[in-house]
């Protein structure tokens, strides 16, 4: 309760802090009560930390400080996104969204959760991790005390490739010195980029270091040698640092202003051996964090980027498109694809998924037909990391094909999660399993009295996305062709990996990832999936329906209308009967019947959950089928003209069956009426014929 009573006291701000202590002092309420010097360690001599205490006002360092915080003000508001042109900035406003940070390691069923669940599912795994269990915590708090009254000194900002550690980073300096954060906490932030610092090769002081940050200058730096002054090291982008610091033999400088290689120079900063009373916010992706941990005082917190949430992601769209209705839609069209719904908790999926829709939109294109796959999302993902994110890498194309090895393998163990063997074995440079590495995460996992390293990519789908790619990195084509038939016929469960094949043969998508050409690999692709549909063709009952789904999700991979509508004419008879459809499988099905002019016959009836929200997604497509069979839920008057322009103009309706024991929606006698219908209102006869 102690804490909660101080807190809320900081948050009043620090007058009222330094007025609750004097009161203290004043009553003798800490010298008849000496235990609560214990209980607020924020009010202790020379212990704790809370609000900084207001230091003797030196005119000349305030203006100093003000001078440094409008200049921040100017360069933050600001930010360069990785396509704009010379000149071009958008607002840090328009796109920053707050983003899901926990405190809790997670235990390995926990992790598995988060890396297995699509759509809805993992939506509702982030819920959790949203939930108090899991301690979620928010920007402002990352300085918060802990569970017994103390602040850190260094907090860890863990997060993978893309999560926004660089881009919470310059918020967090806007912030501060626009004075929405750290008000009373932080005198001075500061601003380093551990990339930066990689071409140094001089020896270089603190100060030295300093002058590589945005808007500091020497008069700044002269706020350092007042050592009342609370200042905080905001470094960004440790896993980045080219240098080792186990390697480093030279005697760490004991004050800012000494001459060091840099290494030393930052190793001192982190361990405390220079300005020891300065606080450290550190990021950095999870390979690094525990070499991290290892550098830092043992007073440190330690936080999780997750990425975005539901909620997140919605925001993120309406601050991008600002306009609403655009927003709404741009999101209503990425919650019906799966894949594309789960990887846009990672903030850059994000911002591609809202580049490309916008320009799309711009150009007035159809978005059921052009909306981009997830296969070319996941390009333009892998690209931006491996332009972005990989600094030192050489060799782009042998951390691709070890990648896919590594996915393959454990894909056919049923794997989600690697230990260290695994990775020896699929990367035979070890720098490029971790180190230079953008697409895989490590954590640690407590086995009994020890502790196991772990790594996993971002989420299964891009695991099967990287074992679609080696197939097309293979040397030797003929092994590609043999991999490739072993797939077919295991195709029940490596189905998400075919369907990534067809994605990544589309002739318009940006195939600078792969070097060599594999036109042989799309024409089987495409032979075996036109032999599986006049298979069943041929026995009409020889696939069952749920086999029959992923063939769709194939061929809207593929996104080539010429052989898509190709495909459907051998199909002719489109017949799901009691198989559940989502809302992906709504718009697969969509974009697939759009490409054919006329449909033979469609038939989803029985339990395929189809809901007037899929009917209008199905809409469109359904007035060209000559013959349609169609079971709809929960039919209500609003959603009945919606059914009308699904059955079209001109069709025979024979009957109409609903699933209801009330009376049917008095629209749809209307309707029946004028069209002279028998209708029968019957229980469990799920369906609406016609």
């Amino acid at each position: 309760m102690s804490v909660e009573v101080l807190d809320k006291l900081r948050d009043k701000g620090e007058d009222a802090c330094q007025k609750f202590i004097v009161l203290l002092k004043q009553q003798c309420v800490l010298d008849q009560y000496p235990r609560l010097r214990d209980i607020f360690p924020g009010i202790r001599q020379g212990s704790g930390v809370s609000a900084p205490a207001t230091p003797p006002q030196d005119p000349d360092h305030i203006s100093k400080i003000n001078e440094y915080k409008t200049s921040i003000c100017s360069t933050y508001k600001k930010v360069k996104e990785y396509n704009s042109g010379p000149g071009e900035n958008v607002l840090l406003a328009d796109r920053y969204t707050e983003l899901l940070i926990v405190e809790t390691h997670r235990k390995q069923r926990e992790r598995e959760e988060e890396i297995r669940f699509r759509g809805e599912d993992h939506q509702q795994v982030l819920k959790t991790r949203a939930s108090e269990a899991y301690r979620r915590i928010t920007v402002d708090q990352l300085f918060k005390r802990d569970d017994v009254g103390d602040v850190p000194k260094a907090v860890i900002l863990q997060g993978h490739s893309g999560h926004g550690k660089s881009f919470t980073a310059q918020k967090i300096m806007y912030d501060w010195a626009s004075g929405k954060v750290f008000k009373d906490l932080f005198h001075l932030v500061v601003h380093l980029k551990c990339k930066e610092l990689n071409d140094i090769s001089e020896e270089c002081s603190l100060v030295d270091l300093l002058s590589y940050c945005p808007s500091f200058t020497s008069e700044t730096a002269e706020v350092l040698k007042d050592s009342k002054r609370k200042v905080l090291f905001l470094i960004d982008g440790f896993d980045e640092l080219k240098f080792s610091f186990e390697k480093t033999s030279t005697v760490p400088p004991k004050d800012p202003f000494t001459k060091a290689p840099v290494e030393a120079t930052l190793s001192a900063l982190l361990k405390g051996l220079v300005l020891p009373k300065c606080f450290l916010l550190v990021t950095t992706r999870s390979t690094a964090s525990d070499n991290l941990s290892k550098l830092l005082s043992d007073s440190q917190r330690f936080t999780d980027i997750l990425g975005f949430t539901e909620e997140g992601v919605n925001e993120y769209f309406q601050r991008f498109f600002k306009e609403e209705l655009l927003a709404k839609k741009a999101f209503d069209c990425v919650r019906t694809n799966e894949t594309l719904y789960t990887a846009c908790s990672i903030p850059v999926i994000c911002w591609i998924t809202c580049t490309v829709f916008r320009e799309q939109e711009e150009e007035g294109m159809d978005i059921t037909k052009e909306l981009e796959t997830p296969t070319s999302i996941f390009v333009h993902f892998v690209s931006t990391l491996l332009e972005h994110h990989c600094q030192g890498l050489s060799q782009p194309e042998t951390l691709l094909r070890s990648l896919g090895q590594l996915a393959e393998r454990g894909l056919q163990k049923h794997q989600v999660l690697f230990d260290e063997k695994s990775l020896s074995e699929a990367f035979p440079d070890p720098s490029q399993a971790t180190k230079y590495n953008p697409f895989l995460c490590k954590f640690l996992l407590k086995r009994k009295v020890k502790q196991e390293r772990l790594y996993s990519f971002m989420h299964l789908s891009f695991q099967e996305f990287f074992a679609a790619c080696q197939y097309l990195m293979l040397e030797n084509e003929e092994e590609a062709l043999k991999k490739l038939q072993e797939l077919f016929r295991n195709f029940g469960y490596f189905k998400a990996v075919v369907q990534f094949l067809f994605g990544l043969s589309n002739r318009s998508i940006d195939t600078h990832l792969i070097k060599q050409s594999r036109p042989s690999i799309k024409a089987h692709l495409q032979e075996w999936l036109l032999s599986v549909l006049r298979i069943q063709e041929d026995i009409q009952s020889g696939i069952m329906g749920m086999d029959k789904l992923p063939l769709l999700h194939c061929l809207y991979e593929l996104h080539e209308e010429e052989f898509v509508r190709r495909a459907m004419g051998v199909w002719g008879k489109i017949k799901f009967d009691r198989i559940p459809l989502t809302r992906t499988d709504c718009w697969v099905l969509l974009y697939c019947l759009k490409c054919c002019s006329t449909i033979r016959s469609l038939e989803l009836t029985g339990c395929n959950n189809i809901t007037a929200e899929k009917l209008r997604m199905l809409q469109p497509a359904l007035s060209r089928c000559k013959e349609l069979r169609l079971t709809v839920e929960r039919l209500s008057d609003a959603d009945v003209g919606v059914l009308i322009s699904a059955l079209g103009e001109g069709k025979i309706l024979a009957v109409m069956r609903l699933q209801d024991n009330s009376s049917p929606p008095s629209s749809l006698s209307v309707y029946k009426d004028s069209r002279g219908l028998r209708l029968d209102v019957k229980p469990l006869l799920p369906s609406i014929i016609c």
